[in-house]
């Protein structure tokens, strides 16, 4: 399967424009949408999964293998995707003093299970598979973050979606809970179509082969993470400055990022050639391709791939 957006575009009633133009060709397995709060990531994502409409464009879901026989349109054949769409927003609702199997059974008859022993079979199999069967007879309001994270691709998984849409999954969760959530996205993108959105770029690097940078409602950059860090091989320099320093350095160079370092600041520049001595070439990260993107730098947006 693979997901093909062409020409989507979406603007709200209140004159900002949230999508211009998106073209993407999303394979199997887990994809990463990165972007700042704002960039459009979940307007996106809510128009993949029916949940609004796009002003123009067109989405669609492919089986290459069948010829086009099984093909969706998503915009116009609603029902049809949602019978393979699996979906886990920024936020969703729980009943607090409902235990996890009980609620997860009842979501799966109303995704069709009506077969009792086959609805429990697959309750069971899904609690299991996130890690929660321990934990199934234990009211939602006593989750941790993680836990109801993981309650929620439990109820994205019912049903073998070939579609999976997540978004801004590990915000807000400790690094242990955020650790189990990556592993268990990594095993359902192996035959899925997976979009993960979100504006960590870990989450990304970690898990994705194929990534895309939006922001302002436009595609910036569509890569393999790989490929988009060795483009920028020789061109990131790091130098540690006094706070005092910093407005100098950013007249001067162009500044990608800037952090803390006891009391001081570690300052990487994307430049071709060193920006001066007292400066030294380091190894790109996922980090300095996001942000050398986004401050308009062209090193990582010439390896965009055409589909």
């Amino acid at each position: 399967m693979e997901l093909r957006i062409h020409n989507l575009s979406k603007t709200y009633a209140n004159g900002v424009r949230a999508l211009s133009c998106i073209d993407l060709v999303i394979p199997r397995g887990m994809f990463g949408l990165l972007g700042p709060n704002g960039a459009g990531k979940s307007t996106l994502m809510r128009t993949i999964a029916t949940l609004q409409e796009p002003d123009e464009g067109s989405i669609h879901l492919i089986d290459p293998s069948a010829g086009g026989a099984n093909d969706i349109d998503v915009v116009h054949e609603k029902d049809r995707v949602r019978e393979t769409l699996g979906y886990l927003p920024q936020e969703f609702g729980l009943y607090p003093s409902v235990s996890a199997e009980r609620l997860l059974d009842h979501f799966a008859v109303l995704k069709g299970f009506t077969n009792g022993r086959e609805r429990r079979d697959v309750v069971e199999a899904l609690l299991r598979q996130t890690n929660l069967y321990d934990v199934r007879k234990k009211k939602l309001g006593g989750y941790s973050g993680g836990m109801r994270q993981r309650f929620g691709v439990a109820v994205a998984l019912l049903g073998e979606p070939k579609l999976i849409i997540v978004d801004e999954p590990t915000a807000g969760l400790d690094p242990a809970e955020r650790v189990r959530f990556l592993n268990l996205l990594s095993e359902i993108g192996e035959n899925s179509v997976v979009i993960l959105s979100t504006h960590i770029v870990d989450d990304v690097s970690e898990l994705c082969r194929r990534m895309a940078i939006i922001n302002r409602g436009t595609i910036l950059l569509e890569a393999e993470p790989v490929s988009a860090i060795a483009a920028l091989r020789g061109r990131i320099w790091r130098r540690v400055i006094d706070r005092s320093e910093l407005a100098g350095e950013e007249e001067k160079h162009a500044v990608i990022s800037t952090k803390l370092l006891g009391g001081r600041i570690v300052v990487r520049v994307f430049s071709e050639t060193s920006p001066r001595a007292d400066y030294e070439s380091v190894g790109a990260d996922l980090e300095d391709v996001y942000f050398s993107t986004m401050a308009g730098h062209h090193g990582p947006a010439s390896l965009a791939v055409p589909a």
